[in-house]
């Protein structure tokens, strides 16, 4: 099996891009049976493997398949997005083998981040791999990649300081606030969704004891469970184009396909707000607030991208141990393809040991013929003995006398490496 990946993320692609190539949690599922659909039928009804990890930062395809599907992921991948494939060209990766394996092992550990260290890739990825399994498009070697690629994760946390340097993109959000408004005391703040990262968006502000704090969620229940762990108010998500101008600071990351907070709401606020200045954190991939609201007076809006500088700080220390982080990995790299070279002989080292046993059972038969007829056991014995080395030695004899002259050296030099090698132990004195 080869395995290949194939994918974009903000190193990459713009953040439109990413918009269009993400998949929802609820079109995941579609998605990965029209994905083996595809695959399966491309390549001729031989089983592939295939997951999609997605997420605000990257969409990608982890593949495993006879033969290298590099080119059918991408079209694939472009089709099911409605992109011409020349976008995709232009901003993809397309991994394949060692490539793929080392890839999954540093986004895993938090070295593909925009975030450099972050534990949230992880739990992503983990995710990604239980839609695979449970939907039966994850076999055995993917499935083992991305056990290896767990492990190695855990190694390079628990090993090295790769998360203890990074500021995380709930912190930047703090950051951006406090860049605008000089004391967070004095500020009311709005969260938007109530998922793993505005839950840390809703920690890191509570640190600074805002003035109010409210969470709009879709689902209410969930809302009020967020809120009442942070001293803060639920909302509805409906309720969110109306009360807008209440708020100083506004964070959104949710699920959402379509905005959450449209241009008309915006000019709405800013009516409203009446010049006063107003933070806006979309952490949202599709976007949850319409790109044409960073055009309005005294809004300051800023996206995943926008981030990117904030989160690159304590250089030194973090280079140290992205060195660590490297090192780790490509030692369990080059690990993981032993196996996977191991794995391939095994068919191979069942099928010499069968063939062994059968010349065992014939030559063995033969003998006992020979001793119920009466013949010595010392020449049944050499002939036991004899036509075994004939059976062995056979197809290399031939293979060397009848190899075209261009290849008869490397025939000879291979016949020469697997019978003339001597036996551990033994001398050529001996």
């Amino acid at each position: 099996m080869l395995l290949a990946a194939v994918g974009v993320n903000h190193q990459t692609a713009p953040l439109d891009l990413r918009e269009r190539l993400a998949f929802s949690a609820e079109g995941l599922k579609d998605a990965l049976r029209a994905l083996r659909e595809a695959l399966y039928a491309r390549a001729g009804g031989t089983g592939v493997e295939a997951a999609i990890l997605s997420t605000c930062n990257r969409t990608e395809i982890y593949c495993a398949a006879p033969a290298d599907p590099r080119e059918a992921l991408l079209n694939w991948l472009a089709d099911s997005r409605e992109l011409r494939e020349v976008q995709l060209l232009e901003h993809s990766y397309r991994l394949v083998h060692e490539g793929t394996v080392r890839h999954a092992f540093r986004v895993a550990s938090g070295l593909d981040s925009m975030v450099l260290g972050e534990p949230q890739i992880l739990g992503q990825m983990k995710d990604a791999v239980r839609t695979a399994s449970d939907l039966g498009t994850l076999g055995g070697t993917l499935g083992q990649m991305f056990q290896r690629t767990f492990a190695v994760a855990k190694e390079v946390r628990s090993t090295t300081e790769i998360g203890a340097h990074s500021v995380s993109m709930a912190a930047a959000s703090v950051k951006l606030a406090e860049a605008v408004f000089e004391n967070l005391a004095d500020c009311r703040v709005l969260l938007i969704g109530a998922g793993e990262m505005i839950e840390l968006v809703a920690a890191h502000f509570a640190s600074r004891r805002p003035r109010h704090v409210a969470i709009a969620n879709r689902t209410l229940e969930r809302g009020m469970r967020l809120a009442q762990q942070v001293g803060a108010e639920a909302m509805r998500l409906a309720d969110v184009p109306q009360r807008l101008a209440e708020f100083d600071v506004v964070v959104s990351s949710t699920a959402s396909t379509l905005p959450i907070i449209g241009l008309g709401a915006a000019e709405r606020m800013v009516r409203l707000r009446k010049h006063k200045p107003v933070v806006m954190v979309d952490l949202a991939v599709p976007r949850d607030i319409e790109t044409e609201v960073a055009k309005l007076p005294d809004v300051y809006l800023y996206t995943v991208d926008d981030l990117t500088e904030l989160v690159r700080s304590n250089g030194e220390k973090r280079q140290a141990a992205v060195q660590q982080a490297e090192a780790i990995i490509e030692s369990r790299v080059q690990g993981f393809l032993q196996w996977m070279d191991d794995r391939e002989q095994v068919p191979l080292i069942r099928q010499l040991q069968e063939r062994s046993r059968e010349w065992q059972q014939a030559e063995i038969e033969r003998a006992r013929r020979a001793l119920a007829r009466g013949d010595a056991a010392d020449a049944v014995m050499e002939q036991l003995a004899r036509s075994l080395s004939q059976k062995f030695l056979h197809n290399a004899f031939a293979a060397m006398h009848h190899t075209d002259p261009q290849h008869r050296e490397q025939v000879t030099r291979a016949v020469q490496r697997l019978f003339l090698r001597p036996h551990r132990g033994c001398s050529d004195n001996s």
